[in-house]
């Protein structure tokens, strides 16, 4: 792949015909479904370019601006700041962990620096990963917590290359496949619009979440997955929403570095019952107490059990029949009962 960066004010200006966006991607039959996108890194005049080559392409040997021109479909002034090259992969390491050994990041999955899932992901790595080895070295985590790292993580990863990369490269190619607009230039603009519908909701769809993790109390059956929605909803394995709290704060600003349970309007009773349970068993738990009105509605849940990553664990509108067993699933920590 050639990656180009440039400054064209003329090909800004041309592109105003399209909707503002921050890629063009370029179908091209002959690619076979690979891509071609113009990225934009800032309104007015910024640029980077994708596109597949030839291997043995040369900088010094190479009409960069050639095929810039051949993919906008016309021609226009630039000046290039940057031309690359680079191998284009999607590639997941069969283990997160051996023995005292953890991978994290581009160690641990590979795949186009499209959509900025490798970053977010690399990132999502680290804090997964770093709250279990710190509750683990502070006596709080068992001895099967490090285990859940990859349990959650690697098929979150799994599903983006595969699925948002690698598929969205082989329905490309399927599209051009199917349809042609010298063929039938009716029925293409018709597939052409289910076409970009279609993309549109892909992406709406992508929410990681850690339903089927033994770290949490899910629902059944449930898996770890890229596909969800977005909600305010308090729901064990996907990401806390942020919501405001009376105090006007947001419900970020009173996460503890161990466990916290918010409580929103919620009866002193079932408070307690968490709090002693986690006494018990040292594990820390920090509570945050506001009123269940307001932007806290949202949550649909009173009791609202969050981890250090910021992912909800636990979420109901009563203590749960045995507070204690939560607590013990959670971090792994054997019962003593």
């Amino acid at each position: 792949m050639v990656l180009a960066v440039l400054r064209s004010q003329e090909l800004h200006a041309a592109l105003q015909r399209f909707p503002l966006t921050s890629t063009y991607r370029v179908l091209k039959p002959a690619l076979e479904g690979y891509w071609q996108f113009f990225g934009r890194i800032d309104a007015g005049e910024g640029f980077f370019f994708h596109s597949p080559v030839a291997r043995d392409t040369r900088a010094d040997a190479f009409d960069v601006l050639g095929l810039l021109h051949e993919a906008a479909g016309f021609t226009f002034q630039a000046e290039l700041d940057h031309v690359g090259f680079w191998d284009l992969r999607i590639m997941t390491a069969s283990q997160y962990r051996k023995g005292r050994t953890f991978i994290a990041g581009d160690a641990a999955h590979q795949h186009p620096p499209y959509g900025g899932f490798g970053l977010n992901t690399g990132l999502e790595d680290a804090a997964n990963l770093g709250w279990k080895l710190a509750a683990t070295l502070r006596g709080w985590g068992g001895a099967n917590l490090l285990d859940s790292y990859a349990e959650e993580r690697r098929p979150i990863f799994l599903e983006t290359g595969e699925m948002m990369i690698a598929g969205g490269i082989e329905r490309d190619r399927a599209f051009l496949e199917r349809y042609s607009p010298e063929r039938d230039g009716d029925e293409f603009e018709r597939a052409w619009i289910d076409f970009a519908n279609r993309s549109g909701l892909e992406r709406q769809s992508y929410e990681p979440h850690y339903e089927g993790s033994s770290v949490l109390v899910g629902p059944p059956g449930g898996v770890c997955s890229i596909h969800g929605e977005y909600s305010f909803v308090a729901q064990p394995g996907h990401h806390l929403a942020p919501r405001t709290l009376s105090t006007g704060s947001n419900v970020f600003e009173e996460l503890g570095d161990g466990f916290t349970l918010l409580a929103f309007g919620a009866d002193e009773g079932a408070v307690r019952r968490f709090r002693e349970a986690a006494r018990a068993i040292r594990v820390p738990l920090k509570i945050a107490q506001d009123s269940y009105e307001g932007d806290r509605l949202a949550y649909e849940a009173r009791l609202i059990l969050v981890r250090p990553d910021q992912y909800v664990v636990w979420a109901g509108n009563q203590t749960p029949a045995d507070a204690p067993a939560v607590l013990h699933r959670i971090t792994t920590l054997q019962s003593n009962r």
